[in-house]
């Protein structure tokens, strides 16, 4: 069902803009009106990454009027590949830098850049003046802070996230029109129903893949804001990017009479320091392109998928290990529920790789 406009439509369109946007003037249902709508409409996004940089450049392009993105974090080479406001040239530069210039390169959207990470202490105060929020966040606490500002303040959050080849696409409002019921983040993921995920550094994210929801995120947001179709609040868009396949799934908010009871707290993972690892067989559950630069003396390597596929087979104890402790976590739920004896190391590889570099430099010294 379609939504009221978000926005009241400036008065007028520059000629330069009426040039430019002259495909969409023409289009019907939008047309200039829509169009006025989009160059009033203040749009912030979360994350100038994978989702981030399509709908950067999508919403710079459409010529929504004024675009707040925040994001902390530098531009790095292995970005690259699906970060596509970043080029070569800008790595080690803050990534709000590149996205505001690859912004104002196609069109006069007035960019706001804030090199500041958003928590649950500002995500209010950061967000108050949009009127609408895309979620392009790599992080579940940064989600569940940007989600509970958005419920604050009342105001519509397109929400999309990408893994590996599998992505979802929703719209959370907390406050629609009449005759639409609320739909809030926790509807989909309860509190304490999400664990520690992987990082697309840990297990790969295809980049086409986020250009395909970072393009969904900003046609939500254009539909929202000029008032046309049918957004996706009520329902979630499940994307299969390996067989190409997407399937609508309704979503309904919870009285408080149908909100999930707390799910059971998990018995905790022993972890283990570098130092106190004494004679107990380590896996390495990384994969075969991380450990080629090294393991653990002595460490068996088992890639966290042949590990999960049979976790009985495993004889413990055993101490996991991988690059952060993310995956190690994984394989220790897995084992401790297959009945092995299992532990991780605290901090995985990067703890141990500073750990010996600092027992080296003591002996040298």
């Amino acid at each position: 069902m379609p939504l009221p406009p978000l926005v009241e439509p400036v008065a007028t369109l520059t000629d330069a803009e009426r040039a430019r946007t002259a495909r969409h003037l023409s289009l019907a249902g939008l047309g200039e009106t829509g169009q006025r709508r989009l160059a009033a409409a203040h749009v912030a996004v979360v994350g100038a990454g994978g989702l981030g940089s399509p709908v950067v450049l999508a919403l710079a392009a459409a010529g929504i009027g004024t675009l707040t993105i925040i994001d902390d974090d530098v531009v790095e080479l292995s970005n690259l590949q699906r970060q596509v406001v970043h080029r070569r040239e800008d790595a080690g530069s803050l990534k709000v830098d590149s996205a505001v210039r690859a912004a104002a390169a196609l069109s006069d959207t007035l960019v706001r850049p804030v090199a500041e990470r958003l928590t649950a202490d500002n995500a209010t105060a950061l967000l108050a003046d949009a009127d609408l929020v895309i979620d392009g966040s790599d992080l579940f606490d940064t989600r569940v802070a940007v989600a509970a500002a958005t419920e604050e303040l009342g105001i519509p959050l397109v929400w999309g996230t990408v893994q590996e080849f599998d992505a979802q696409v929703t719209v959370f409002w907390s406050a629609p029109p009449a005759g639409h019921g609320p739909v809030v983040l926790s509807d989909l993921y309860p509190a304490g129903s999400v664990g520690a995920l992987p990082t697309c550094a840990e297990v790969g994210v295809l980049g086409a893949l986020c250009l395909q929801v970072g393009s969904l995120l900003a046609l939500e947001a254009i539909k929202l804001v000029a008032g046309i179709g049918e957004p996706l609040l009520g329902r979630v868009l499940v994307i299969d990017g390996l067989r190409s396949r997407q399937t609508e799934v309704p979503l309904r908010g919870a009285t408080a009479a149908t909100k999930a009871a707390p799910p059971p707290q998990p018995r905790p993972i022993t972890a283990v320091g570098p130092g106190a690892l004494g004679d107990t067989l380590v896996i390495d559950v990384r994969e075969a392109h991380e450990v080629a630069n090294g393991m653990i003396p002595g460490a068996v390597h088992l890639p966290l998928a042949q590990l999960l596929a049979d976790p009985a087979a495993v004889r413990g104890p055993v101490v996991i290990v991988c690059q952060t402790a993310v995956r190690s976590r994984r394989a220790a739920e897995a084992l401790r529920d297959a009945g092995v004896e299992a532990s991780i190391l605290a901090g995985g590889m990067e703890a141990w790789t500073a750990s010996t570099a600092v027992r080296t430099a003591e002996a040298t010294a």
